[in-house]
């Protein structure tokens, strides 16, 4: 699915995985951000993600053109979570808004582990 803008001029659509790879940049932006997550379901287990697959660890759904973003993401060892997950998800609202002049209704924070090397 894409977000479709409508202005005077045309219409502009955006691929989710733009979207995704964009919000996961900000998040990694964040203090206290160690790495995206992907979670292999088979096994249980999370593993930080390189840069270049990052939106792995990123869903974006759209509906009705207010996007809901999930970030599976890695937090540093010694930071408040509550801190980290509150900051990722106000820094990613307002950036996402801005980037794509999209709603976003709400972004879910999923810590899926704690890394003590940064």
């Amino acid at each position: 699915m894409k977000g479709t803008l409508d202005t005077h001029l045309g219409n502009v659509s955006i691929n989710n995985n733009v979207i995704a790879e964009y919000a996961g940049n900000v998040a990694l932006e964040c203090y206290g951000v160690a790495g995206m997550a992907q979670i292999n379901v088979a096994e249980g287990v999370a593993s930080i993600l390189k840069r270049d697959s990052m939106s792995k660890g990123i869903s974006v759904s759209l509906d009705n053109n207010k996007l809901t973003i999930n970030l599976h993401i890695i937090v540093a060892f010694g930071v408040s979570i509550t801190a980290v997950a509150n900051n990722v998800m106000s820094e990613v609202k307002y950036n996402v808004e801005q980037f794509a002049g999209l709603d976003v209704e709400k972004v879910n924070v999923f810590i899926e582990g704690v890394s003590v090397v940064e």
